[in-house]
């Protein structure tokens, strides 16, 4: 799409909070990394175990959306700014035209990370991971014929998915910036034969 946008900016002063910090921690936000992995997993786990704990599915349905609800807003709004400083949002304006924003966290003068190894890699986990469990799910329902399960399952696999992509996008970038990043690299290959 023409109308997505790339920008590089600063996420609520997050550059300035982590310069603060010890850099000895591995991970500067634990609250964060325990919330990002909790809502999935606690989704997850209920889906397994609810015919187990109770016979109402009503009840197993309202608290598996309830978490993966949970789990899309703080991964959309919270763990991703925090965690890997990548953020993503849609907003129209005025013409009804729909845009979608993609921020990347500037990087830092000092040339120094601000995020760090280990919540990248359990942000990057959990964001993977999960989605595919979810689609493992998918099709388990439906050669079962669980259909009144498979509802409950496409939406864990849609909220969670649609954040996979959006911080896919995020760490990408637009298709144009692939495009000219291709075309660039292979100009200067050339060249330099």
């Amino acid at each position: 799409d023409s109308s997505d946008d790339i920008e590089d900016v600063s996420l609520f002063d997050a550059d300035d909070d982590v310069s603060r910090r010890s850099k000895k921690s591995k991970i500067r936000h634990p609250v964060a990394s325990f919330f990002h992995l909790f809502f999935r997993v606690s989704a997850i786990v209920v889906y397994l175990l609810c015919e187990l704990l109770t016979s109402s599915f009503i009840a197993c349905m309202v608290t598996i959306i309830l978490l993966l609800s949970c789990d899309f807003w703080a991964v959309k709004n919270v763990t991703g700014r925090l965690m890997v400083g990548l953020r993503w949002w849609n907003q129209v304006d005025d013409d009804g035209r729909s845009h979608w924003v993609f921020e990347a966290r500037k990087v830092s003068p000092q040339g120094s990370k601000t995020s760090s190894e280990a919540e990248s890699r359990i942000f990057w986990l959990g964001l993977i991971t999960c989605p595919m469990i979810w689609v493992i799910f998918a099709f388990s329902a439906l050669f079962s014929f669980k259909v009144k399960w498979l509802a409950v399952v496409v939406m864990g696999v849609v909220l969670q998915g649609a954040n996979l992509y959006g911080y896919i996008r995020c760490k990408v970038g637009s298709r144009k910036n692939l495009t000219s990043m291709a075309t660039n690299y292979l100009g200067k290959q050339f060249l330099r034969q």
